[in-house]
């Protein structure tokens, strides 16, 4: 099939395949408290989520494979490497490569690199690094994102603990992500455990809609006001994705790459992302 053919399928299940009347009664309700409800675009379908649970395996098989080698002296180069091989050999395709312009196939952020570090040759891990690898995956036209952090060799405890409390906020955010709470719930949770550690979360960037296309709404803030926002309705497919600053919060952008993020005062940035289904009950991990 064509790539039109594939969008056409994907998006005809919003017409066969209607919302549940108990859901668009529940979301009626939403509105008339004059609560902020989603399209209904952005409520996937059985079908659709079953596209993106697949992509969403393939991608969680990118980062086991770069967990599996990983090493002190390795290149970032080398984790691309092994993510295009190994997306390709299970038939998907790498969403990051050349989207909007972007050199690579995965971003690779090290230390006080926030996001969007691109791989290269001559940039190695050395022995006390963390570093985030992020990885998007398209399947049949169905998009799944997730990333996580590794530690090489002997980091020190401060780093240590960055990259363990971040994954802890990821985990929080996952929690407050219930079924008809708001966008807002998820960055309220976020920062309150992140401020009472000392540490910032960045505002500029954040968690977003996914699955259909690569970035999709809600925007997903990581510092919000609870009950603000907008609803997580069942069928929502959403990135929570902190990233988490050992100092302050402010970013700056490379000048000569127009891409890679660092924390503005060069301390030290973490962050963890998974891609989930918000179900009746709670939510779905599809990707990790």
């Amino acid at each position: 099939m064509t790539e039109e053919e594939i969008d056409a399928k994907k998006r005809s299940y919003f017409e066969t395949e209607p919302i549940p009347e108990h859901i668009r009664a529940k979301m009626e309700e939403c509105r008339r408290k004059h609560m902020i409800v989603p399209d209904d675009t952005l409520i996937k379908r059985p079908s659709q989520i079953e596209g993106i649970r697949r992509a969403g395996v393939v991608n969680t098989g990118v980062l086991d494979a770069v967990a599996a080698v990983i090493h002190d002296g390795m290149s970032t180069q080398e984790i691309d490497d092994i993510v295009v091989k190994y997306t390709h050999e299970h038939g998907g395709i790498c969403a990051p490569y050349h989207f909007e312009g972007y050199p690579k196939s995965v971003c690779t952020s090290i230390n006080d690199e926030v996001c969007h570090g691109i791989p290269a040759r001559h940039r190695h891990l050395h022995d006390g690094d963390i570093i985030n690898v992020d990885a998007t995956t398209i399947v049949d036209g169905y998009y799944a994102d997730a990333s996580r952090m590794f530690m090489i060799g002997e980091v020190s405890p401060a780093r240590r603990r960055l990259t363990e409390e971040t994954k802890k906020c990821l985990e929080i955010g996952m929690a407050a992500a219930q079924p008809w709470n708001t966008v807002g719930d998820i960055g309220a949770a976020i920062a309150k455990y992140a401020h009472s550690l000392g540490y910032s979360v960045v505002r500029d960037l954040g968690g977003h809609g996914v699955g259909i296309d690569f970035h999709e709404d809600p925007f997903v803030a990581h510092i919000a006001k609870a009950h603000t926002g907008m609803v997580l309705v069942p069928g929502m497919v959403i990135t929570i994705e902190p990233m988490i600053n050992a100092g302050k919060a402010g970013v700056v952008i490379d000048p000569y790459n127009d891409w890679t993020i660092y924390t503005a005062d060069g301390s030290d940035s973490a962050q963890w992302e998974h891609t989930i289904l918000i179900t009746e009950t709670g939510n779905e991990i599809l990707t990790y």
